[in-house]
């Protein structure tokens, strides 16, 4: 082989040790300093116009004339009843709660098994469901791993990663 193409390998060489540096140090600055979790007031400008599409505003699989309001069925809670947010509770409206590590999502999860946008729980009809939105590790109701929306009924344990959530009625 000629100098120069040794030379133009020992440079090649050099310069793909140094890439691989660089992507073992950005890889590990991401698992060191996680998701930023953003703090948000109870009336965010932002959310209030963001259009209702996708998996917030609603699946594509899921008719807008089934999601109603039900007074009887809005008087229901999530309470994370292990996890790191242990004790944190969300009243349930007519809008969907949409669950996972992405700051924009309703309750944002600070861990390594959930998806950015992991689950939703929504109405439909007289009932609460709970969808997988095709996480990584899957979504467990009551100790099952479930596909697509399945009912959440009082009582069922949600479980995504290390944080279980229980739907709780509330006082009529």
């Amino acid at each position: 082989m000629s100098e120069l193409t040794l030379v133009a390998l020992r440079l090649g060489f050099v310069l793909a040790l140094w890439i691989f540096v660089i992507i073992v140090v950005l890889v590990m600055r991401n698992d060191l300093f996680g998701t930023t979790v953003v703090t948000r007031s109870s009336r965010d400008p932002r959310r209030e116009q963001r259009p209702a599409s996708g998996p917030l505003g609603g699946a594509s699989d899921v008719d807008p004339a089934q999601l109603r309001t039900d007074p009887e069925v809005t008087q229901a809670a999530m309470v994370v009843t292990a996890g790191p947010l242990r004790g944190t509770s969300l009243s349930l409206g007519s809008t969907p709660i949409l669950i996972g590590r992405a700051p924009e999502c309703t309750l944002v999860l600070d861990d390594d098994y959930a998806s950015n946008r992991h689950a939703r729980v929504f109405q439909r009809e007289a009932e609460w469901m709970v969808e997988d939105l095709g996480s990584t590790n899957g979504t467990l109701v009551s100790g099952k791993r479930i596909e697509g929306a399945v009912p959440f009924r009082p009582g069922a344990q949600v479980r995504i990663g290390r944080t279980e959530i229980e739907l709780r009625r509330g006082p009529r």
